[in-house]
């Protein structure tokens, strides 16, 4: 059995500087809280959430991203999931239309997905309101 999820989100900024927030380590810091590397070339290094998650960048270019995810606290012998973002011109901003799949089990991908919500996106979207409109 598959454990993927398929979300979507809309942000208010266009695009071009959602890709920005996405792959800039010194604005995912900024408004994620927490240390971020991110090598934004395939095979670069991945890592967020002070290194809460790390991976490997898969893809990479105006409007697709997609990284291995492999959260610290599972197993060791667990494969990485992977992320891919895709992003579409909204009349709002920016369609990001994400998977993420690979998932070791339900309760991984049931957590990531308000975890997505909670601690990605919309910390990334206030980040975009209060600082990118000021």
């Amino acid at each position: 059995m598959a454990f993927d999820l398929a979300l979507e989100f809309i942000l208010s900024g266009k695009p071009k500087r959602v890709m920005q927030l996405l792959t800039d380590p010194v604005l995912i810091r900024k408004w994620s809280g927490g240390e971020a590397i991110l090598e934004n070339k395939v095979g670069g290094k991945f890592e967020m959430f002070d290194g809460w998650v790390k991976g490997i960048v898969r893809m990479t270019n105006e409007n697709e991203l997609a990284y291995s995810w492999k959260a610290a606290d599972w197993k060791e012998d667990t494969k990485p999931s992977e992320v891919h973002y895709l992003l579409k011109e909204d009349e709002a901003g920016t369609k990001v239309i994400l998977h993420h799949t690979g998932f070791p089990n339900a309760e991984e991908m049931n957590s990531h997905k308000t975890g997505w919500t909670d601690f990605f996106f919309d910390p990334l979207e206030d980040f975009i309101l209060m600082i990118d409109k000021s």
